[in-house]
């Protein structure tokens, strides 16, 4: 099983690497984001549990380059995550919903994944205000959390249900929030524009 999800991530990788002519022809496509607007409970709860993890500040800047190593870490790390983490809802983890935690355990639910995402991201050098934990809505109406990842050529969306690292403009949900770049405990509104449907979570 082990050597099966091994080739597995390994065609997914070089498949995503193919890709790389697309992430750089994608040009600067980046989420209009607007004022401070309320953070979700679970990440509420996750910075009283993890202050550290929500106190990291920075300062206004270009985001990071994105460099064809760069690249190739994102979608490793991707695919990683993917591969190794198993889905579990909040309600057969922890008996109640909206909890956010690494997926220390093997298992978890979509936060967990981007969270998981953004720790190992950080951890190669990847500036805090370049990876921001986002709230969405599922064409199908169901909330979702993902991780974007500001570069220089745009933002990318890491998603536990695409196996592929795509421009946020390619992807089908409505955003709705996201952490500050300058703030990881401060979230503020996503005006999306190419929806008008309105929405807010808790």
């Amino acid at each position: 099983m082990k050597r099966t999800r091994g080739k597995l991530l390994l065609l997914a990788m070089a498949m995503q690497l193919s890709a790389w002519g697309t992430a750089e022809a994608a040009g600067p496509a980046f989420m209009h984001t607007g004022g401070r607007t309320t953070q979700p409970v679970g990440h509420y709860e996750f910075c009283q549990k993890l202050p550290r993890e929500c106190s990291q500040r920075t300062p206004k800047q270009a985001p990071v380059e994105l460099t064809r190593k760069l690249w190739a870490r994102i979608v490793s790390i991707n695919n990683s995550v993917n591969t190794r983490i198993e889905p579990r809802t909040d309600m057969e983890l922890w008996g109640k919903e909206e909890v956010w935690s690494y997926p220390d355990s093997g298992f978890g639910d979509c936060e967990d994944y981007a969270l998981e995402k953004r720790r190992e991201l950080m951890a190669i050098g990847v500036p805090a205000g370049d990876l921001l934990m986002t709230v969405a809505r599922q064409s199908n109406g169901d909330g979702h959390a993902v991780l974007t990842v500001r570069t220089s050529l745009g933002e990318f969306i890491l998603d536990n249900l695409k196996s592929k690292v795509l421009p946020w403009t390619a992807t089908d949900y409505t955003y709705l929030k996201r952490q500050s770049s300058q703030n990881s405990g401060v979230w503020v509104t996503i005006n999306d524009g190419r929806s008008d449907a309105v929405a807010s979570v808790r």
